[in-house]
């Protein structure tokens, strides 16, 4: 079935990071973001060449012709070094013009069965087509926290941070790795376990401060004032 909330969800979550985008200076495309090592120029990059990547996987459910998301991993990250590298006007254009032409994409598929089409994830997990949006979903909301440029966990909608813990959790329990939790949120009421090593540690905090920590950001937006004395986690992704 077309995941109408999970369109919604990309086209706001878009909105939301192509204007802060729109806010930032060109000279302030050089500044940190959240992620160790990242500056500004080269998340967007990375977000823009998302985008271009999900596209592959559109073409393959519509056409049924492989197309993975990216020839390799060095050539994944040789197209963002180079991204990053553009002029600022540039940057500002493939953000804008891979972010329109997925969404045109997704929108061609219709209410047709191409949403049921198998296609490879980058992480080499088979997912039906119909996930698509929710990669997206994940790119745009959760990078526009790193990119620092306005954006906090606490203006994210709280129907797609519950969702965003159910695909945490549960992506945890599956890899493996870290400590059992038991998660709850204090403003919905609602728990996640974790599966993991040890006794489950019990974690509360707001669906924002959750967020912020089992995506591994307890330091950004406040969050690590929010989540205190909780267990260091290993990688989601």
């Amino acid at each position: 079935m077309k995941p109408e909330q999970m369109l919604t969800w990309m086209h706001d979550g878009t909105r939301r990071l192509l204007g802060d985008v729109a806010g930032l200076s060109d000279d302030a495309f050089g500044e940190p973001t959240a992620l160790p090592g990242w500056n500004r120029r080269y998340l967007l990059a990375h977000i823009a060449a998302n985008a271009d990547a999900l596209r592959n996987l559109v073409h393959w459910a519509r056409t049924g012709e492989e197309r993975r998301m990216y020839a390799s991993t060095e050539q994944r990250e040789a197209d963002i070094a180079a991204g990053s590298k553009l002029p600022a006007d540039e940057l500002r254009a493939w953000i804008s013009s891979s972010a329109q032409a997925l969404a045109a994409d997704l929108d061609g598929l219709g209410d047709g069965p191409a949403w049921e089409a198998k296609v490879i994830t980058a992480q080499g997990l088979t997912r039906s087509a119909s996930e698509i949006p929710w990669m997206r979903d994940r790119e745009v909301w959760i990078h526009a926290i790193d990119l620092r440029a306005g954006t906090t966990w606490a203006d994210l909608p709280a129907d797609f941070l519950a969702a965003l813990l159910d695909d945490v959790t549960s992506r945890r329990s599956t890899v493996g790795g870290g400590p059992a939790l038991t998660v709850t949120a204090t403003d919905t009421g609602h728990t996640w376990e974790v599966a993991g090593t040890g006794v489950p540690v019990p974690v509360s905090a707001p669906l924002a401060g959750l967020a912020g920590y089992l995506t591994g950001r307890t330091g950004t937006a406040g969050t690590d004032a929010a989540v205190p004395a909780a267990p260091v986690l290993p990688p989601w992704l």
